[in-house]
């Protein structure tokens, strides 16, 4: 399962990495950028959209055709209404949330900014996530833009994960240190 999670993610990058040079050949990374956040938003709204994505039993020709309907009322660009009938002639309509996933990256990264990752025990209000975004920043020395999700089994804090480093601040982690660390003070004291 973690090398189909692995193949995934590659062929995410590589569509991503390809939508995103023909938008900068045509000038068009604007109109991707809010077809991407368009597109999000229509997947994480509907559950009937999600099923029609994630289904494996859906014909690649039902695929293409609920797609260019999806595109066409969304008003998507052309480009992306093409890309999209290409991931499904491929068979890759289940990489869809990954890919665009991937354009936002590929497009942040190109801007010259970080992408963070931040799991909270309660949602971040608009302003925590602005003076992160603007802490890590001047850390960094570059714009940073967050990707800020629930985890309630945190208790409290946060963990952020920005490229490979990792900064876990949550009570969940400190609690299983001292607990870890009672531990092993009883064992030496024994």
């Amino acid at each position: 399962m973690a090398s189909n999670n692995r193949s995934s993610g590659t062929a995410a990058f590589r569509y991503a990495s390809a939508l995103v040079d023909l938008a900068m050949e045509q000038g068009a990374i604007p109109q991707i950028q809010q077809d991407v956040t368009d597109l999000q938003a229509m997947i994480s709204s509907s559950d009937d959209l999600r099923a029609l994505i994630r289904s494996p039993l859906i014909k690649t020709g039902e695929q293409q055709a609920f797609l260019a309907a999806i595109a066409d009322k969304a008003k998507l660009s052309p480009l992306m209404k093409n890309f999209l009938l290409t991931i499904a002639q491929n068979r890759r309509v289940g990489d869809i949330e990954a890919v665009l996933k991937a354009i936002q990256e590929n497009l942040a990264a190109r801007r010259g900014e970080f992408s963070a990752k931040v799991e909270s025990a309660t949602a971040l209000s608009s302003a925590q996530k602005k003076a992160l975004e603007e802490n890590l920043g001047q850390t960094l020395g570059r714009p940073v833009t967050l990707d800020a999700t629930v985890n309630a089994e945190l208790i409290g804090g946060v963990i952020v994960t920005l490229g490979s480093v990792m900064i876990d601040d949550s009570i969940k982690t400190k609690l299983d240190r001292m607990a870890r660390a009672m531990k092993h003070t009883g064992t030496k004291a024994a």
